[in-house]
């Protein structure tokens, strides 16, 4: 039998955060430091196992470009993201993990990271600072709704738990990570009380390719550095990776949208590749005018533009032979060669997502107005940004957001 609701801290306005990643967190302790009675529930053993992942390759806390840049980074939710980041910005960020005892640096792409480059020192501080806050974490704790009287219902090892709380938090995320707890499960729990949701899209995932089986052979695995995609008059510039099944990458990842849309509209994308972008086409011609004609396409490469690893394979993959039989004609394929994507990933293997919540179910104040008392944050919300801190910055910034939302619900 279900166990009877409690008010988790009676003498002060009970705040239950559901979801205990970044965003629940950060809430946590903002709202912890206000003097409200703050528990968060988490249906996974351990906090934050999803920030813990993303940090085992280094932790992008944010990026260090101008703040007019940066905001650019969320397409048409900036007008909604922006305010978020304006009150709490990347500078803030990185003050705030100093704070917490642990330094950062910028990295030559301009990335953020704390210095050791993992999650788990800036996590173990953080979770001091919260307990020495009073907050409560409550592991195992799965979230399923509310029951008849409006308490929050928790499956849980113990059985089904009631909580009653003066305001709620929601902080689970989206559906991309589902083994560390972002399942999207919560869905059907908001479309069953009239929230509105767009549908669950991979965000930040790695786009299919039909290669020749010759060419994944050769390739699979390669780095392309140094390159600049483009696709619906936007290029970007960075890195990707051949995969056995086509190709991913921050450089992709932040042409992400506008390619999903294309391919959910026409099957396809075509995304234009430039491989030697540092120097125009004129430049690039000249150089290769320079390279014996008799010479091997790689060799051609190597000494004229010093273009090694696959860039050759992927040239003959992606060009017809007219393409690369002058100096002229290889150099136009250098600066735009076609590459046609049939896919993206599915979101099980997507870094992030994109849907959840419309923007519109959301007063000033992040609460849903169909649910007065009830908050959102994180990537339960539709919005959706590129790898390269603009995530973590975002899901930081938007819980300060809610917590200052739940503030001013109590009064």
């Amino acid at each position: 039998m279900p166990q009877t609701a409690e008010r988790e801290g009676r003498a002060r306005p009970a705040v239950a955060i559901i979801g205990a990643g970044p965003a629940g967190l950060m809430a946590a302790e903002a709202l912890a430091g206000k003097g409200f009675a703050v528990t968060v529930f988490d249906a996974m053993p351990s906090p934050a196992r999803k920030f813990l992942m993303a940090g085992r390759g280094g932790l992008n806390i944010t990026h260090s470009e101008p703040l007019d840049r940066f905001l650019t980074r969320y397409g048409e939710a900036a007008p909604v993201v922006g305010p978020w980041i304006e009150r709490f910005t990347p500078a803030d960020l990185r003050d705030w993990v100093h704070g917490l005892g642990i330094e950062t640096f910028v990295g030559s792409s301009g990335r953020v990271f704390p210095v050791g480059l993992k999650a788990s020192p800036l996590l173990r501080a953080w979770l001091r600072r919260l307990d020495g806050l009073g907050v409560t974490l409550k592991t195992r704790h799965r979230w399923t709704g509310w029951n008849a009287d409006g308490a929050l219902t928790f499956d849980t090892p113990d059985g089904v738990q009631l909580v009653a709380a003066d305001a709620t938090l929601l902080a689970l995320g989206g559906a991309s990570w589902p083994r560390l707890g972002s399942d999207g499960g919560w869905a059907t729990l908001l479309a069953a009380k009239g929230v509105e949701l767009a549908p669950f899209r991979a965000a930040n995932a790695g786009f299919d390719v039909a290669w020749s089986p010759s060419f994944i052979e050769r390739a699979e695995g390669q780095p392309l550095k140094r390159i600049a995609l483009s696709f619906a008059r936007q290029t970007s510039r960075g890195e990707a990776v051949v995969t056995r099944t086509g190709l991913e990458g921050g450089a992709l990842y932040a042409l992400g949208a506008p390619l999903r849309e294309a391919i959910a509209c026409d099957g396809q994308a075509v995304l234009t590749l430039d491989l030697k972008p540092d120097l125009d086409l004129r430049a690039v011609t000249a150089r290769l005018a320079k390279a014996p004609p008799s010479e091997s396409l790689k060799n051609r490469l190597r000494k004229a533009l010093g273009l090694e690893g696959v860039i050759p394979a992927l040239l003959r993959e992606g060009a017809a032979p007219a393409d690369l039989a002058t100096p002229a004609a290889l150099g136009a394929r250098l600066k735009a060669l076609p590459i046609t994507l049939t896919a993206i990933r599915d979101l099980d293997r997507a870094i992030s997502t994109a849907g959840g919540i419309r923007l519109t179910e959301l007063d000033e104040h992040l609460m849903l107005r169909r649910l007065p008392g009830v908050f959102a944050m994180g990537e339960m919300l539709d919005w959706e940004a590129p790898t390269g801190g603009y995530l973590l910055q975002a899901c930081f910034s938007g819980a300060l957001a809610a917590a200052a939302g739940v503030a001013n619900f109590l009064g």
